[in-house]
């Protein structure tokens, strides 16, 4: 097996595993036994392709960036899940972990959210299936993302805001953990990145691949072949990442360049750059890469964006960091707001805050006129347009 895929106990080399209380083992087990046999059969997938298409609106396109080629030097494709329903990534998970939970005969759905955007695709497929869903999600991050938390709460969701720890994406998850252990018999936490115990990274990149798989179907129209020489994206926990690059990590052809968030600067102590500043540790459920003290107390991460403000990194981009395999650079918030800002007046497209942190990384490469690149833009930028409009003053109008 290459040494970056996943192993049967659910091993990127040496991170991920399964790390649970005890009253959670039979749900994680049943569902590690459960869940690849049911997402890989016939009556799964014709459903989960038929809503991808006349649902979500996929494929998502992928458009040729003419003006932003031009100035970096290559060839550039945007892979555009910002026009998905819900207006993000998140919904080809959503969707399919749902229908995983009613074949496995769940009743109640319960989710964390960072940005919102994983919140409001899952209320939306609750809404859709008929089933009650309860979202979990960081005090401060209701504040800055009070569009998100109603549209979850028009869609008939609870949002439960957390007020402990710095109230963001880490201290949600914990009180989703809390509440699945309480009710681990009818209920299904459909987490929406590749983080969690096994099988959740693995079943979250497969589900995400969508999005590789579109990639490879697009370029051999456009380019007339079926990979890119560099694909680029964003990484929080790593789901947008995930399925840019899984039908690719195997193909050295391709090179693969991730952005994290860097804060006010991995040197500080303001930032969630976890894959340069972390070490190995346990959370939720996972081996990852985390930011820690010496005596191994959890760091509160900082970014300007609420989806990309947590402690670690899912154990397949650890593990992609470790090897080798990906090159990650750590985004600073001036930089992702200078990105977002270029994208916006060169190509008429508001990104989301995460996506900015892959768009960021272009002005840092040094491409061939023929290299052909394909940036995933996660998200949309409505749910971000107040922080855009609070810093617009520190945009460098004059290099765009």
């Amino acid at each position: 097996m290459n040494r970056n895929n996943v192993d049967e106990e659910g091993f990127y080399g040496s991170y991920g595993g399964a790390y649970i209380p005890e009253i959670l083992y039979k749900t994680v087990q049943d569902l590690r036994e459960r869940c690849f046999g049911i997402i890989g059969s016939k009556e799964f997938l014709d459903r989960y392709h038929q809503l991808l298409r006349d649902y979500v609106g996929r494929p998502s396109p992928l458009f040729y960036a003419e003006r932003m080629s031009r100035k970096y030097g290559c060839r550039l494709y945007l892979k555009r899940e910002d026009l998905n329903h819900t207006g993000a990534h998140k919904i080809n998970n959503a969707i399919g972990q749902i229908l995983l939970a009613r074949m496995m005969g769940k009743t109640r759905i319960i989710a964390e959210t960072g940005a919102g955007q994983h919140g409001v695709a899952t209320a939306t497929v609750c809404a859709l299936m008929d089933m009650p869903c309860r979202v979990y999600m960081g005090a401060l991050d209701v504040e800055r993302q009070h569009v998100n938390v109603e549209r979850m709460r028009m869609l008939g969701a609870e949002v439960y805001p957390v007020h402990s720890g710095n109230k963001t994406l880490k201290d949600a998850t914990n009180e989703a953990i809390r509440d699945w252990c309480c009710h681990p018999a009818d209920t299904f936490y459909i987490i929406g990145s590749t983080i969690g115990p096994h099988p959740y990274p693995e079943m979250v990149a497969r589900l995400q691949s969508v999005i590789s798989q579109e990639i490879r179907l697009q370029l051999r129209e456009k380019e007339g072949r079926d990979y890119p020489d560099y694909l680029i994206a964003c990484v929080g926990g790593g789901s947008n990442a995930a399925g840019t690059i899984y039908d690719y990590i195997e193909d050295e052809r391709v090179s693969i360049v991730l952005g994290e968030a860097g804060g006010l600067g991995m040197e500080t102590d303001r930032t969630a750059a976890s894959l340069h500043v972390g070490k190995p540790g346990i959370l939720h459920g996972s081996k990852i890469k985390v930011m820690q003290t010496e005596d191994g107390q959890i760091t509160e991460p900082y970014s300007i964006s609420a989806g990309l403000d947590y402690p670690g990194t899912g154990p397949m981009h650890c593990n992609l960091c470790e090897t080798g395999r990906a090159k990650v650079f750590s985004i600073n918030d001036d930089e992702a707001l200078q990105a977002a800002f270029e994208l916006t007046r060169l190509e008429g497209i508001i990104p989301a805050l995460e996506s900015s942190h892959a768009l960021a990384i272009l002005p840092k490469m040094n491409f061939r006129k023929d290299d052909v690149v394909v940036l995933t833009v996660s998200g949309r930028g409505d749910k971000d347009i107040s922080t855009y409009l609070q810093n617009k003053d520190k945009i460098r109008y004059d290099e765009i």
